[in-house]
């Protein structure tokens, strides 16, 4: 079955999210919080610390949020994989909290090998109507193009000229997609042999969302002073699959108002590309 354009600009109805200390930090933990400086993260991966506030993860909005529930075609989950990723923060989340969540498809977009899904959510204060913060993801999913339909924009993003302010390397560890899928995502293709062969894989793959909650922590640490308040807008594209056990090596050039990045596997393929990071308030 061809892709249904006609769910195109398809709005879910408002649906209120809650989420407790316990899933954030659940969330910390799957993204690898703790792994490389446990003291550093203890306001990331516990809730009774001495002197220690808990924060939570700017990335975590992407596990809380609502997906579209209107199918737009029919296809081997399989053959879905996470194409790009953005998120806004326009306040902190706090460990406990609820916000009023919208879905939409935004677009689908024929890329020929095949079909670029883009979707949208945004996150507002049921209280007061302030909008929190707000995703958009892109999923590719392989041998659904050739439709005829829009191919979107090309891609004019270059790596900047120079080395790199500083590299953060940070170790996935084999269980990985084990523990990242608690947080929500439960797609067999990270955790089935099986279901990783039947989409071309010789073994299960890390959870795209997972590699970017890992870039997420790089980028918080390495720019932003591990200050949540100061991060505002993440996105980037996913050029190559992670396996669970490999390290990620995220290539940072600090700017005035954040920091662009690249992030690579231990061979030197580009994982992540045309990455951008925004410092709160800066745009």
């Amino acid at each position: 079955m061809p892709m249904d354009m006609s769910v195109v600009g398809y709005r879910t109805e408002p649906v209120t999210v809650t989420w407790d200390s316990a899933r954030a930090i659940l969330y910390a933990l799957g993204v690898g919080a703790g792994s490389e400086d446990p003291q550093r993260e203890l306001k990331f991966t516990t809730e009774n610390s001495v002197g220690v506030v808990q924060a939570v993860l700017p990335t975590f909005p992407m596990v809380i949020g609502r997906r579209v529930d209107r199918p737009f075609g029919d296809y081997d989950r399989a053959r879905s994989l996470h194409a790009e990723q953005e998120i806004r923060l326009h306040e902190s989340l706090p460990p406990d909290g609820s916000a009023e969540v919208v879905a939409a498809v935004e677009s689908i977009q024929d890329k020929g090998s095949g079909a670029l899904v883009t979707f949208s959510a945004t996150f507002t204060d049921p209280a007061t109507g302030r909008v929190l913060a707000a995703t958009r993801t892109g999923s590719f999913v392989r041998g659904e193009g050739g439709f005829g339909g829009d191919r979107g924009p090309s891609a004019t993003w270059t790596a900047p000229d120079g080395e790199p302010d500083v590299v953060v390397r940070q170790q996935t560890s084999v269980w990985q997609p084990l523990l990242y899928r608690l947080s929500g995502d439960r797609n067999p293709l990270h955790s089935d042999p099986e279901i990783a062969a039947r989409g071309g894989f010789d073994r299960p793959i890390l959870h795209g969302a997972c590699t970017y909650g890992f870039v997420g922590r790089a980028l918080l640490h390495a720019v932003l002073g591990s200050d949540v308040d100061r991060f505002g807008a993440m996105k980037a594209r996913f050029a190559a699959p992670v396996y669970p056990g490999q390290e990620l090596h995220t290539s940072i050039w600090r700017t005035g108002d954040g920091a662009v990045f690249v992030t690579q596997d231990e061979t030197g393929r580009t994982v992540l590309g045309q990455g951008l990071l925004t410092e709160r308030g800066a745009g």
